[in-house]
């Protein structure tokens, strides 16, 4: 028993790796929270409406498209750890000023949309560092395992976040619950201002210019990288739009109030939460047949939850697609992250990044358009046909024309080329998260 137990945790054995977690643990439950409130007051505001809450969605996760190959740069070039502590801090005040507006109720739609840019600015800039910040901390040996247990701490949050949200929001409003998040952010800072430099697995010394375009001919060059990253960009545009589609089937389907609401989103990180926690004991790069087979599993779930007949069976099958997801979003992030070359791998996750949650704004107005025109169900049941359709197309190119792999010396952590059995969290971030 003290084995497995050993195995799943074996990244919390690194005192800078437990300090990291545990901020992290603190400020993604007040993502969580801060997601719920958002959409609540965003469909108050407007009678429902899905485009409204499709144009929040595309504007939090907008900057991306322009600045995550950038902040990629940035992340190569300079020191991580101070990257995310002024990310926290700048992501903190923008959060207090919107709590501040909410609290005094003078809060206008406009003003959501601009702080909602404001958050996904930042975002842009710290999702890169810290995905790649992981390997720092804990040394190529344990990414896998460093990154499946990012994935835990984020579900963790997501399942209580949410819970905590819904029955506050019911007896508080929103912007107490803003506020909480606010705050929040101190606790990463926290962690990352205690963590002990000396400690960490840094290359011996950074490029001092990082062309965001060495990354992405690095990445076009290894087709064994350029595949997932297309499977990637397609089921992030369409599949991963819960922040969209969760509070349209809760509240339009099923008539729910704010605490069923959050019921749901747990049930969906509960799901999440398992499928992290699975993924811990892998040690090796997953193939893109495992890969491909992860992004058809959780279409075809998502899907399903689409055209759910009851509130109940809604639960169950998005605590399936909450696996599905994290499964497929593990298996995609780790067959790219430890086949990059290391001196790129700050641009590498920054493009996976881009393709991950960039294509975000796309998808959400899509989805927020479709919801409204023809009903709430359309958007999930949309993002789980596609989801599928795609690993089918990807399968397709990969047999017809399969890749010749000539692994760099980021595979070293792999025990084949392509072959093996691998992403880490946010999504995504971050899809935050």
């Amino acid at each position: 028993m003290k084995r497995p137990l050993h195995r799943t945790f074996q990244s919390l054995t690194v005192r800078n790796f437990r300090l990291f977690t545990a901020g992290q643990l603190v400020s993604v439950t007040g993502t969580w929270m801060m997601v719920v409130a958002q959409d609540w007051l965003v469909l108050s505001r407007t009678g429902n409406s899905g485009t409204a809450l499709g144009v929040v969605t595309a504007l939090q996760f907008a900057p991306l498209i322009l600045l995550t190959l950038w902040a990629g740069g940035l992340a190569d070039r300079y020191d991580k750890r101070r990257l995310l502590m002024a990310a926290n801090l700048a992501a903190g005040a923008l959060a207090l000023g919107l709590a501040v507006l909410v609290l005094a109720g003078d809060v206008r739609l406009w003003q959501i949309y601009l702080f909602a840019l404001g958050l996904g600015t930042v975002n842009a800039v710290e999702v890169p560092a810290r995905m790649s910040f992981v390997s720092e901390l804990v040394g190529p040996e344990l990414v896998p395992n460093a990154s499946a247990l990012s994935a835990v701490y984020f579900n963790v949050a997501r399942v209580v976040g949410p819970g905590v949200a819904g029955l506050l929001i019911s007896r508080v409003d929103t912007g107490p619950v803003m506020l909480v998040n606010a705050f929040s952010y101190l606790a990463t800072w926290g962690g990352l201002r205690l963590i002990r430099p000396a400690e960490l697995h840094r290359a011996a010394r950074r490029p001092g210019r990082a062309p965001v375009g060495e990354g992405i001919r690095h990445v076009l060059s290894r087709r064994d990288l350029a595949l997932p990253m297309a499977l990637v960009a397609v089921v992030g545009m369409f599949g991963f739009n819960f922040q969209l589609t969760l509070p349209l089937l809760a509240k339009v389907v099923f008539h729910a109030d704010a605490a069923a609401f959050g019921l749901l989103t747990t049930a969906l990180a509960a799901g999440s939460l398992v499928a992290a926690f699975v993924t811990t004991g892998r040690r090796s790069r997953p193939g893109l047949g495992h890969v491909v087979a992860a992004a058809a599993g959780f279409g075809a779930v998502e899907a399903l939850a689409a055209l759910a007949p009851g509130f109940g069976a809604a639960a169950a099958l998005l605590f399936l697609t909450g696996f599905g997801s994290i499964y497929f979003s593990q298996a995609a992030n780790h067959c790219v992250q430890l086949g990059a070359d290391p001196a790129y791998r700050g641009r590498v996750m920054a493009l996976f990044t881009l393709v991950f949650q960039g294509t975000t704004p796309f998808g959400a107005l899509l989805v927020g358009a479709l919801a409204e025109s023809h009903g709430a169900r359309s958007g999930l049941l949309l993002g789980g046909v596609a989801s599928a359709f795609a690993a089918a197309v990807v399968l397709g190119v990969h047999r017809t024309f399969p890749p010749r792999v000539s692994p760099g010396p980021g595979a070293a952590a792999d025990p084949g080329p392509a072959g093996g059995d691998p992403r880490g969290a946010r999504a995504v971030a971050d899809r935050a998260p």
